[in-house]
């Protein structure tokens, strides 16, 4: 026999998805719910994924740093190899991190400062698919062609240039276009 879950136990889990950093964890004293501050990290996306993997004696030792800040562990990772002339091998890992993360790392501090350790957004940067060709012939043809409809131009898309692309991002590509191409008058 099974027994009926209690109510209590679910009421602080997440209804949306969005809400997911948020699960309750039985070994947290507050029932899981994120402090401010790892609210505030994780909104600006400088949460670290795996803040138990810093075993750095620093951060193990000192209430200033804090190892669920990747901008602050990456920092004091490649400070750890240019001031203390630790091996990048160990101090990687000390901090979590593979060797190569160390290289980038500190490639981004010297090329941006401190904002080049907050990580980037996933996913591609804007439209790839549509260049500005693809756009150009796009107007072309609903210029020449009154009764053809954007609606229509995936297909004649494909046809033209074998780019697959959904009937939306054509509309949002063009609206986006011509955008430009009024503010730039």
């Amino acid at each position: 026999m099974r027994r009926p879950h209690s109510q209590s136990s679910h009421e602080n889990w997440p209804t949306r998805r969005s809400e997911h950093a948020q699960w309750p964890d039985p070994t947290r004293p507050d029932k899981g719910r994120p402090d401010a501050k790892e609210t505030a990290l994780a909104a600006a996306r400088c949460l670290n994924p795996h803040p138990e993997q810093v075993r750095d004696p620093g951060f193990l030792s000192s209430e200033f740093f804090d190892a669920r800040d990747v901008v602050q562990v990456k920092y004091e990772m490649v400070r750890k190899v240019r001031a203390a002339g630790a091996p990048v091998t160990a101090a990687a890992a000390a901090f979590g991190y593979s060797r190569p993360s160390y290289y980038e790392a500190a490639a981004a501090l010297e090329r941006s400062g401190l904002e080049g350790l907050v990580p980037t957004r996933p996913g591609p940067r804007g439209g790839h698919k549509l260049t500005e060709e693809i756009l150009a012939w796009a107007e072309d043809q609903l210029a020449a062609d009154p009764a053809l409809r954007r609606a229509q131009l995936p297909t004649r898309i494909e046809q033209a240039f074998g780019v697959r692309v959904h009937p939306r991002t054509v509309e949002r590509a063009l609206a986006r276009r011509r955008e430009r191409h009024f503010k730039s008058r």
